[in-house]
């Protein structure tokens, strides 16, 4: 409307809501003085506006054109006419002219429209009417308005403002709905900071935005429901045949109300997810900060208390017993911190927040290391009291040496040189062995069976009790056979008396007495001595697999996952940022294995060593981890030389209290592989009569063919230049260096290669589908890389090849030959057992092409003609 406003208000052309028959819609175009000056892109856009409106509301509906020219002239109409046919955009049924009304411009008109009737018939029906009386005739009475005779109201003014009013109702909808759209951009698209007080003002700012946009609703609401009421007033009042149409007008009105309410409701869900998501992502922030300010490790570290050398005195225990207790004060008040830490993150998991699953996550961690310090403050407390047993039997032991000198000392001499003061004495002294303390009879080595714990290479007890308690003994055993002598040299040889045996019974003995019920140290021989040697394994396999997967987690979570945390990022260079995966490659995936699965194997086996072997056997699939490990540690140990000095390392470093830097602990799963296979020879070695020794002898051979798989592995990733996927090679059996003669059947090739005397110097791969050729090559310098790198030369594929197993002159020799002997490879092993390796693992490759092949029954097989091959081959 606001485009064509001004040729609508002067009447050029008007819809009136009447309809002709098939209910067409008429457009009147009255008598129009200008309508000859009107230009042309005018006219086409007011007339494409009148058909628009019915259109919309009806597609394919007819129009009916009345060309009102009484009191115009013949030139006119003509022209009208011919505009018409141009610029009408829709579906003209007919076009009635009210021909003017003068004698001479009837005549002029009949005449020229008598001639010009076929052009004009060709492009619209043209009906010629005389009068209004024939006007009747198309169209009845009640769908014209006054001005032709009809009973039609219609008024013009108030049909514009109507249409300006709906069209304005319309465009405000239209505005409402791209200034939703551009607030829903904004909040879809708004940054997050990490500043609770950021998160508080978006907070803010977005519902302040909220409410003026739901005050904007409601005011374009409340217009477009009076301008409603106002059409149902209307329609109420007139007729089903009202001429301004209304039923559609509130149609109309009707349908851009229900949209407007559509997307205030379609806003406010997406407004209120949007303010719910952006309140829990501030509860995440405010919970992350306290998770990070209640730390249970800020406390120092239970075991670090024990790296200094103390030795056990009152004085020593006291003080570590006053500092044990304020590290137990302070951890009840950081896990009492954590406990309400846990609570409120269990009340935002069941409010079903977002981060549910990370939220979780930090309740366990604070629960892990909650039961982590109390696990260690039990520990210490433990140690102490085992070290105050000891530091009283010490005591006891250091006060009977004492009284023993102090007996010794008061022995009186005079009454010693008769029979009866002799014997007494040495009651005196049998009965004084009697009670020695326990601890001193067991010696020292039980000492350190007893308390283990507690005699640690950190805290150390005093030896010179037990030098003492040697010398006293000594003398004791010294002055006992002076006495004996005494006593004995006044028996009288007529007298028959029951001699007194030289030392005390053994039965009386400390070390032996029922009430301490212990062996003599390291006597393990006989069946119970195995079973404790192999007790004694199993519990360190167990203890040092605990160990290993706690390391793991201090490394993943106060390393890698410290990567991550958005605080700590100006520590991090920015080349080493998203580079976890490369730094720590797998590990989280060992990790996993080991402290879900393999600990709990391994535990299961405390009270039967024997079931350790089927734990290897039965996760040697989960093994295979390590492959991958092993295979990115090349790539991860360059990182780590290139920002080993970053401050991010050292503060991680400094954080979880390690003497060792990260590359220490990224070397444990290597090392590990390690242990495995020698904590079995051990369990093997004490486990010979064991029914199932079997099992642990293929756990070690399994551990063993892995830990040659890796070394291979980490071979072959060192591979350059060959042009393929190595993987579709299959896996890597045998790698190992080599000298290589080469020799061809035909071609100038045949005579240079028959002309090195010399060997070629070839790594080779053995893959179980081709056998690689490959040039060793090392860097020297001071920064060079130590790690070997192959350059590929030659590939075999295995289908293809033949071996002869033994060549004249060298035990070490053997010939790979290749399509039909066109290419002989002699290959000269460095020892002969690397020989038979090599040519049992190629003789079973080759079996089972045979057995695949024979399966296929596709290719004839054929023998090896070599004199000593007995590997079958197919006749490729």
């Amino acid at each position: 409307m606001q485009e064509v406003a001004g040729y609508i208000e002067k009447q050029v052309a008007y819809l009136s809501g009447g309809r002709g028959e098939d209910s067409s819609v008429i457009i009147t175009l009255p008598e129009c003085s200008a309508f000859s000056d009107i230009p042309e892109e005018a006219l086409a856009k007011v007339l494409s506006y009148l058909t628009l409106i019915p259109r919309t509301r009806q597609p394919g509906v007819k129009f009916i054109i009345i060309l009102d020219r009484r009191l115009d002239t013949w030139a006119s109409i003509k022209t009208a006419l011919a505009r018409l046919a141009e610029s009408f955009p829709g579906n003209l049924h007919l076009v009635l002219v009210l021909r003017p009304t003068s004698f001479f411009q009837r005549t002029v008109t009949d005449l020229g429209f008598r001639f010009s009737q076929e052009d004009f018939m060709l492009k619209m029906p043209v009906v010629m009417l005389s009068s209004v009386t024939d006007l009747l005739r198309y169209i009845d009475e009640n769908q014209l308005t006054s001005e032709f005779g009809g009973t039609l109201d219609y008024c013009h003014s108030d049909w514009i403002v109507l249409r300006t009013a709906i069209e304005s109702f319309a465009v405000m909808v239209k505005d409402i709905a791209q200034m939703l759209q551009a607030f829903g951009t904004e909040l879809a698209e708004t940054h997050l900071s990490e500043e609770c007080s950021a998160i508080e003002f978006l907070l803010l700012s977005h519902t302040e935005k909220y409410r003026r946009l739901k005050d904007a609703i409601r005011s374009v609401m409340r217009e477009g429901r009076q301008l409603l009421s106002n059409l149902e007033t209307s329609r109420k009042e007139g007729d089903s045949d009202t001429c301004w149409d209304m039923t559609q007008d509130w149609d109309t009105m009707q349908r851009l109300l229900a949209q407007l309410t559509d997307m205030e409701m379609a806003f406010d869900g997406f407004f209120d997810k949007h303010h719910l998501k952006l309140q829990q992502y501030l509860q995440l922030l405010r919970y992350e900060r306290s998770f990070q300010e209640v730390n249970c490790f800020s406390v120092p570290n239970i075991e670090n208390t024990q790296e200094r050398k103390i030795s056990i005195t009152r004085e020593s225990l006291s003080q570590s017993v006053r500092e044990l207790d304020s590290l137990e004060k302070h951890a009840q008040e950081e896990m009492s911190r954590a406990q309400v830490l846990i609570l409120h993150g269990h009340q935002l998991a069941a409010g079903h927040h977002y981060a549910m699953a990370m939220i979780i996550q930090r309740c366990n961690e604070l629960r892990h290391q909650s039961d982590t310090l109390t696990s260690a403050l039990n520990t210490k407390r433990n140690s102490l009291t085992q070290a105050k047993t000891l530091l009283c039997c010490l005591e006891e032991a250091q006060r009977w040496c004492d009284d023993g000198a102090y007996l010794l000392a008061n022995l009186q001499v005079d009454k010693l040189q008769s029979k009866e003061g002799a014997q007494a004495a040495l009651r005196d002294i049998e009965k004084f062995q009697e009670a020695a303390p326990p601890l001193l009879g067991a010696g020292e080595d039980v000492l350190f069976l007893e308390y283990e714990s507690v005699l640690t290479p950190c805290l150390q007890v005093n030896t010179k009790t037990f030098q003492k308690h040697s010398s006293v003994q000594a003398l004791i055993h010294s002055r006992q056979n002076c006495l004996r002598k005494l006593a004995h040299k006044h028996v009288r040889p007529i007298q028959l008396v029951a001699p007194r045996p030289e030392n005390p019974p053994r039965a009386k003995s400390p070390l032996f007495s029922p009430k301490h019920g212990i062996s003599p140290p390291y006597s393990i021989d006989g069946e119970d001595g195995t079973d404790l040697l192999t007790r004694h394994v199993i519990k360190e396999l167990i203890e040092t697999e605990r160990i290993y997967v706690e390391e793991l987690l201090a490394v993943l979570l106060g390393y890698r996952a410290e990567m991550d945390n958005p605080s700590l990022a100006p520590l991090l260079p920015i080349n080493l940022r998203n580079k976890s995966d490369v730094l720590f490659g797998n590990l989280p995936d060992i990790y996993n294995f080991h402290s879900s699965v393999f600990l709990q194997d391994l535990e299961s086996c405390l009270e039967s060593p024997e079931a350790v072997g089927a734990c290897f056997l039965e996760r040697k699939d989960h093994f295979h981890l390590y492959e991958c490990y092993c295979q990115n540690k090349p790539r991860s140990d360059s990182l780590w030389r290139q920002f080993s000095d970053c401050p991010f390392f050292q503060m991680c470093q400094k954080k979880l209290e390690h003497k060792l830097a990260l590359d220490s602990y990224l070397l444990k799963p290597v090392q590990r592989l390690t242990k495995y296979q020698l904590l079995l020879k051990e369990l093997l070695k004490y486990s010979s009569g064991c029914e199932r020794v079997s099992e642990l002898q293929g756990a070690l051979e399994a551990m063993l063919d892995l830990l040659k798989s890796v070394n291979d592995s980490m071979h072959q990733i060192a591979i350059t230049g060959y042009e393929g996927d190595l993987s579709n090679l299959g896996r890597v059996l045998m790698q190992g260096s080599f000298s290589v003669w080469i020799s061809h059947k035909k071609g100038p090739t045949r005579v240079k290669e028959l002309a090195r005397f010399k060997p070629m110097q070839r790594h080779l791969f053995l893959h179980e589908h081709a056998l690689l050729f490959c040039k060793r090559r090392e860097e020297h310098g001071e920064n060079a890389d130590k790690t070997p790198s192959y350059s590929f030369k030659h590939c075999l594929k295995m289908s293809a090849v033949g071996i002869t197993e033994n060549v004249k002159g060298d035990v070490k020799k053997f010939e790979i030959w290749y399509s039909g002997r066109e290419e002989v490879y002699v290959i000269q092993a460095p020892t002969v057992e690397v020989k038979i390796a090599w040519l049992n693992e190629i003789r079973k490759i080759l079996t089972n092409q045979q057995k695949h092949l024979k399966g296929l029954n596709t290719f004839p097989m054929i023998k090896c003609h070599c004199y000593s091959c007995t590997s079958t081959l197919s006749n490729v």
